[in-house]
């Protein structure tokens, strides 16, 4: 925003010259963003902070901060206002508000026998040089007084209101106004207008409208001072599309006893340069008055938290100079400040901030740097945090990539995957984002959509946080999940396995090699509801449920417009971290070679794969270390798999058998035995292997 430095220095005592103002201001209070000279004088462009905007937008704001920053006595305004007794506001026009919560403060004043003409020189030089047009002197008085007090101003032509009637209302729904400029605009209810009886007359705290203007031929003159509430006043400016100098104003909130001041100055500047007359009354529809407040400030707080010894005199001789009256009060050995704030102060709320005006006037350059000291406590080991990152990097390392999605899930996505005890959200910001998410799966695979457009073969992984409702109750658990695909058919197929090995090499890798796959699912899960019947299975470690691994139903990839096959698994985060962290004695590995044997074992359709395992296991004894399952072909209905059996739905089990012992070699000989006995074990179950 520019200041002019010659009007500036009109309420100092002590004049400053242009470079000393912009040293005081950035040492102490805002930064000066250039300066220019205009003829005789200097143009500062000030940043003002928007906490100080109600104040210092205006000539006797920043002087104000002047003259307490350079410690010289602050000079106000002269205003001369002679009164007509015989002059009465009433007898010419009446104020009405009908909207007293978007108008705290009307005030008006009326001029009479004005004389319309152009402004003194000395005006029109300063209002050039802030950026405004000079038009004639009752329209520069108002333009000018807002510069000098910050408060907006407008005048009407008493003659050309409507019914000698000012109403301030909300506008009608679509009803329109044209503006000074000629450009006109249409309303809504939400809106703040000035009316007369007829129509508006301007928008309330942006602009003014065509109708009552000043011209050649005005006589008599209403000036308006007004306080409207600021967030109305920003909504409005933002959907018109329209910001004035008197919006950028009222938007940051304004002091509402400021407009008495304004109403004053400007009617004792248009006696002055119109000739014309003051009523002896003004109109002051006020509904809630504000009065000063009162803060107790905290000697002790205040050198605490600015690190430097001031003493309470020095404290009360600095707020006296910022105009804030106070008086040291003793309680015991502390030493408190009560502080009177003036409403023209909207930003000292609490005694923060009235520290923070006590460390800029005191010069935080006086402040001397102090090398703080105390005890380094060093952080608490995060377990959580330390698994999370190993197996982000494992899961990197198998040629998984990182995905990062919201946690919001659609309505549609609630529907389509059949979630249950979603959480939703009171205000979602979309109908996208109208649940939180109970598992990562759902976002992962709108990330596989996306990314097929792209690559042929999709690998992504998600670690973070879900959500969901039991009981009555909240939960919200970290979770690990990750998906695959592969455009190729042949390769697709392998989806399922490949995302096995996966599980088992992070598992490996966590000190967890008990992992194993139960497809003798017990109870209901979520996850049952999109994953394929014989495709699916829950990650164990032990007995120790850790998650689920699985393909998704073909229906549901359908509707997510995927036409490849998918796989995807999750781990319950908080059951890993436990299980990895968990104390283990070590068992060395055998010091004998293995002997591997694989088997084929074709069941039916509806068989677990545990029911197998534990055949296989049982009959194979403590020289049958470990059993894989590698491979699962279904589909077997109508070929023959032997003379003689009747063909149902079958499925084929592939098994990798590995044979050691910890304290000899083996012979092919006894693994033959073994392999031979397992064999007798699964055809006795009435199951087939194929040789």
């Amino acid at each position: 925003m520019k200041f002019s430095a010659s009007w500036l220095n009109e309420y100092l005592e002590k004049k400053l010259e242009p470079k000393e103002m912009v040293d005081l201001l950035m040492m102490h209070a805002f930064e000066v963003e250039g300066i220019e000279e205009k003829g005789k004088d200097f143009v500062l462009d000030i940043k003002i902070l928007p906490n100080r905007a109600h104040d210092c937008f205006s000539h006797i704001g920043i002087a104000k901060e002047l003259a307490a920053i350079s410690d010289t006595k602050f000079l106000p305004p002269k205003i001369n206002l002679k009164e007509d007794k015989s002059l009465k506001i009433n007898d010419s026009i009446s104020v009405r508000v009908d909207a007293p919560e978007l108008c705290p403060r009307y005030s008006m004043r009326l001029v009479s026998d004005v004389k319309i003409a152009s402004s003194p020189k000395w005006m029109q030089e300063r209002l050039q040089a802030c950026g405004l047009r000079p038009i004639s002197n009752i329209v520069d008085i108002t333009n000018y007084v807002m510069l000098e007090t910050g408060q907006p101003l407008h005048a009407f032509d008493v003659a050309k209101v409507g019914g000698n009637k000012i109403i301030v209302r909300r506008a009608s729904e679509g009803e329109p106004i044209t503006t000074l400029e000629g450009k006109t605009y249409k309303l809504s209810n939400k809106n703040l207008v000035i009316a007369d009886e007829k129509v508006a007359v301007g928008i309330a705290g942006i602009k003014g409208g065509q109708g009552p203007e000043i011209d050649k031929k005005t006589k008599d003159v209403v000036i308006e001072a007004a306080n409207f509430e600021p967030t109305n006043i920003r909504r409005t400016s933002k959907l018109l599309n329209l910001r004035t100098d008197a919006s950028s104003r009222f938007e940051n909130g304004l002091d509402p006893n400021l407009t008495v001041l304004a109403l004053e100055r400007s009617a004792s500047l248009m006696a002055e340069l119109a000739d014309g007359k003051i009523s002896s009354e003004m109109i002051d529809i006020y509904a809630k008055e504000i009065t000063p407040w009162k803060i107790l400030l905290s000697v002790a707080k205040t050198e605490s938290l600015l690190g430097v010894k001031i003493g309470s005199a020095k404290i009360g001789e600095i707020l006296k100079r910022l105009d804030l009256a106070n008086k040291i009060i003793k309680k015991g050995d502390d030493e408190f400040i009560e502080v009177t704030i003036p409403t023209s102060r909207l930003d000292i709320l609490v005694q923060e901030d009235l520290i923070e005006e006590v460390g800029r006037l005191f010069g935080y350059d006086k402040i001397e740097a102090v090398m703080p000291s105390g005890i380094i406590i060093p952080a608490v080991k995060n377990e959580e945090l330390i698994y999370e990152y190993k197996i982000k990097d494992i899961l990197v390392g198998l040629g998984w990539s990182e995905s990062n999605n919201y946690s919001w899930i659609s309505e549609q996505d609630q529907k389509l995957f059949k979630l249950i005890g979603v959480i939703g959200i009171k205000n979602p910001l979309n109908l996208d984002q109208k649940y939180l998410r109970s598992s990562p799966v759902v976002n992962l695979l709108k990330n596989v959509r996306e990314n097929l457009k792209h690559f042929s073969a999709i690998r992504l992984f998600e670690a973070g946080r879900i959500f969901y409702e039991k009981g009555g109750e909240y939960f919200e658990e970290n979770k690990i999940a990750a998906i695959n695909c592969h455009k190729e058919p042949a390769k697709s197929t392998h989806n399922f396995f490949e995302l096995k090995g996966a599980i088992e090499i992070l598992f490996e890798k966590l000190g967890l090699p008990d992992v194993w796959f139960d497809d003798a699912i017990s109870k209901k899960h979520f996850w049952l509801e999109f994953t394929h019947p014989s495709r699916r299975a829950e990650i164990k470690s032990g007995e120790n449920l850790v998650g689920w691994v699985g393909e998704i139903k073909t229906e549901i990839l359908h509707a997510m417009e995927i036409k490849e096959r998918v796989a995807a698994f999750e781990l319950d985060f908080g059951e890993l971290i436990k299980l990895a962290s968990e104390e283990r004695e070590y068992v060395p590995p055998s010091k004998y070679p293995a002997i591997i044997r694989d088997l084929a074992v074709v069941v039916e359709e509806t068989t677990k794969i545990e029911s197998v395992l534990n055949v296989i296991e049982t009959a194979g004894g403590p020289l049958l270390q470990d059993t894989d399952l590698f491979d699962i072909y279904e589909g077997l209905a109508g070929v023959p798999l032997r003379q003689g059996s009747s063909e149902a739905s079958k499925k084929s089990l592939a098994f990798r058998l590995i044979y050691q012992s910890d304290e000899r070699n083996l012979t092919d000989e006894e693994v033959n035995k073994l392999q031979e006995k397992i064999i007798r074990a699964i055809e006795e179950e009435g199951w087939e292997v194929r040789r």
